[in-house]
């Protein structure tokens, strides 16, 4: 036999191996990259989809936290892992949408991956805490004008939902962009941990993380960005009714994301388990516990949405005058 014939035979057995491998997708346990620090919306997405989706997948779905980089690091460890279907992305809207759009500097676009799926929405809400001298985003506001550069407000940084949000409230009221100092905190949940502690005076950012909060009393909540009330905490307004509908337009989102060239064969099979999570009654269940709405998509449905929330913020920031 020639070394060449040796060599093609060599690589024909590879690739009826790689071949039989994918077909059998999944063989071990998944890898689920969670970009963030424990105790956040995103993880707190990443666990209700590995509970649920594993029932469906016939593997174990281990979520692993690297947080760091406001997102950047987790996000760029998968698109750099082997195209294999077992390390995925819990992708947020901060470091796959936000994060592209506002600093040159992250190592990837909006569309360095493979989409899979969205999971789910998370309208955000402004909070304060039970004794705080404003009861409303009203008052916040007009508390705001009366005493400038006095209040904190916390945020992981100029690229995450709690600050844009906070711009868009602070422009939709007709106030300079620094009427509060904001002060930036690794996680959703040191940001409460410190509006707890009065370190800072409001917060605004996603239902997923508020939503314990308000409806046990630790946080008063001030307004949710959503077109109606949310039957869990019917007490609480909406910024429409507040008098700020633009805050609507920002929205806090999870997905999940592949390295870029994920196989087609992968991609079909977590299509099919995302069908069956989508009416699994206990992964719905875990999204109304932490103010999710369930919002599962076809891998194309996932890369138009994408592309629209980044093509919004990268508006935003533009309009903002925040670009890195």
């Amino acid at each position: 036999m020639s070394a060449r014939l040796a060599l093609l035979i060599s690589a024909a057995a590879l690739l009826s191996e790689s071949a039989g491998a994918l077909a059998n997708y999944p063989v071990k346990p998944v890898m689920l990259v969670v970009p963030y620090s424990t105790g956040g919306a995103t993880d707190l997405s990443a666990r209700n989809l590995a509970q649920s989706a594993s029932k469906f997948l016939g593997q174990t779905i281990v979520v692993v936290n690297k947080p760091g980089a406001a997102g950047t690091l987790g996000s760029q460890s998968v698109r750099t892992a082997a195209p294999n279907g077992y390390t995925l992305l819990l992708a947020r809207v901060g470091a796959q949408a936000i994060g592209p759009a506002i600093d040159s500097s992250v190592p990837y676009k909006w569309n360095d991956f493979t989409f899979l799926s969205v999971l789910e929405l998370n309208p955000v809400a402004c909070v304060a805490r039970p004794d705080a001298p404003f009861r409303s985003l009203r008052e916040l506001t007009e508390h705001l004008k009366k005493n400038p550069g006095k209040l904190n407000f916390s945020s992981s940084d100029k690229g995450s939902i709690p600050f844009m949000t906070s711009q868009v409230l602070f422009s939709a009221a007709g106030l300079d962009k620094n009427i509060a100092v904001s002060v930036p905190y690794k996680s959703d949940a040191d940001s409460i941990t410190a509006l707890l502690g009065d370190q800072v005076q409001f917060f605004c950012g996603s239902m997923t993380v508020l939503m314990p909060q308000i409806k046990f009393g630790k946080l008063r909540g001030l307004a949710v960005a959503m077109p109606e009330r949310m039957r869990e905490i019917p007490d609480v307004a909406t910024a429409r009714e507040s008098g700020f509908p633009a805050l609507e337009k920002v929205v806090g989102w999870s997905a999940l994301y592949g390295p870029p060239g994920l196989p087609q064969d992968v991609v079909r099979k977590w299509s099919e388990v995302m069908t069956r999570v989508a009416n699994d009654g206990d992964w719905i269940t875990g999204n109304a516990n932490f103010g999710g709405v369930p919002a599962v998509r076809s891998p194309a449905e996932t890369q138009r949405f994408a592309q629209t929330q980044y093509e919004f913020y990268n508006a935003l920031v533009t309009s903002l005058g925040i670009r890195d």
